[in-house]
């Protein structure tokens, strides 16, 4: 087959799904069938198929065959940043998955459908969740080092949905929030909608400047502390115990409230106990299943004080009344049988093997990460510009974010923070070594 006529079947076929006339969820002819309709060769039926699948059109499903993907959506969208393109690679958002996460959730169903639940599963459900499940959650976070008791557990749409009745239930407008420098985009989104005055605390190799942290309690009426002690997002870093012990200290002397991110935390092994452990009377302890499990599962918990309960219920009947209680049903049977444990133990030993990969693909360059992120933060000379370097990657189908979305002071870092969980091995090693290249070629010479 010429390659014209190749690539005219792939843009022939491309063209269909972006217009809509081939529907998302479609499945395409086998390879065999693809074959004998347009009169080519089953090997080029499988590379015509692999390079949709490369531009983000089309997934393939072991067993079942090829499907039109959703693209309403991107593959990678986020906060104050470009949409990734279709046929791009995304090193900007992490959506680590795993071969049998489907059937997984086949089986879920099956269960689900089969179990005498599935009508009172359609039913409103209290605002904060069943009991049954808020217990299943309780015992999963007596594995993380800490004792919550099940009515002090809020069910909610993901973690970024649990911070955002945390802020709504805690904070006013105009109240300051004590932040790393370098934090998490979302809260930054929220700091914003709320009105909030974020001060931006310096960050060391190992956590947070608490001297500066303890100077800015002293003198402006902090009234939250934003931070994400396990595995903090985008720098990697875990504190220490003594500097968790810390920062406690400062929050009991000046009174603000704690607000713990854990989203990425169970990637790391055996680290200190949750600030939740050691100061429950003081921290809202928020997480969920979106890293660990899947990203489309949008089930998170918040574990409050109890006297901030009831304004955190209020807030979850507000935004949303209640999480769909069907799949909060599936990850609390996957809490409850081993799947979630068995899950994070498998994405620990890939995030293990990209970091690994980072490692040698990007030797010599100057990396901040943890061993078992699922991300790394590139620093770039101070005359150089992240910008350029991430415009000249884009024109090479690569998509990758700055340090702009992650920063809370004035100051904004040259920096790229590549995220190493979205494409196959294979991929991210030769998108690694075309980062490398263009890193070198742009800004380290």
């Amino acid at each position: 087959m010429a390659a014209s006529r190749y690539k005219i079947l792939v843009d022939a076929l491309a063209s269909d799904i972006r217009t809509g006339r081939l529907a998302a969820g479609v499945r395409l002819p086998t390879h065999r069938g693809l074959a004998a309709r347009e009169g080519i060769a089953v090997v080029t039926a499988t590379r015509v198929y692999a390079e949709l699948e490369a531009m983000g059109l089309v997934s393939r499903e072991q067993g079942r065959g090829t499907f039109v993907r959703d693209i309403a959506v991107p593959a990678g969208h986020g906060i104050d940043q470009q949409v990734v393109a279709a046929d791009a690679v995304d090193l900007n958002f992490n959506y680590p998955s795993l071969p049998d996460q489907a059937d997984l959730l086949r089986q879920a169903l099956r269960e689900v459908a089969t179990s005498g639940e599935l009508d009172s599963l359609l039913r409103y459900q209290p605002h904060r969740g069943r009991p049954q499940d808020r217990a299943s959650i309780a015992r999963h976070l007596r594995r993380r080092g800490m004792t919550p008791d099940a009515d002090q557990i809020l069910i909610v749409n993901g973690a970024q949905h649990g911070l955002a009745i945390t802020v709504m239930a805690a904070l006013n407008t105009g109240d300051v929030v004590a932040v790393d420098a370098l934090t998490y985009p979302g809260f930054k989104v929220l700091a914003h909608a709320f009105h909030l005055d974020l001060e931006p605390i310096p960050t060391t190799t190992d956590g947070p400047d608490l001297d500066a942290l303890e100077k800015l309690c002293a003198t402006r009426p902090v009234r939250a502390i934003y931070t994400m002690p396990t595995l903090h997002n985008p720098l990697g870093w875990v504190m220490s115990a003594t500097d968790r012990t810390r920062l406690i200290e400062i929050a009991r002397q000046h009174g603000p409230l704690i607000i713990e991110d854990a989203a990425y935390a169970y990637l790391v092994e055996d680290p200190p106990p949750p600030l939740a452990a050691s100061a429950p009377d003081i921290t809202v302890y928020v997480s969920g299943l979106s890293k660990n499990v899947a990203t489309g599962l949008r089930v998170g918990f918040v574990v409050a004080p109890p006297s901030r309960v009831p304004s955190l219920e209020r807030a979850i009947r507000a935004t949303t009344w209640n999480t769909p209680a069907l799949t909060t049903a599936i990850a609390c049977r996957w809490l409850e049988d081993g799947t979630v444990d068995r899950l994070e133990a498998q994405k620990r030993d890939d995030a293990k093997a990209r970091q690994a990969l980072a490692r040698q693909e990007l030797a010599g360059l100057p990396l901040i990460s943890h061993p078992s992120s699922y991300f790394t933060w590139l620093t770039l000379p101070d005359d150089a510009r992240a910008d350029r370097l991430t415009a000249t990657l884009a024109r090479q189908h690569i998509s990758v974010g700055t340090a702009e979305p992650f920063t809370t002071s004035k100051h904004i870092p040259q920096a790229l923070r590549l995220a190493l969980g979205s494409t196959d091995l294979d991929s991210l090693q030769s998108t690694l070594r075309t980062v490398r290249r263009v890193a070198v070629e742009d800004a380290y010479t």
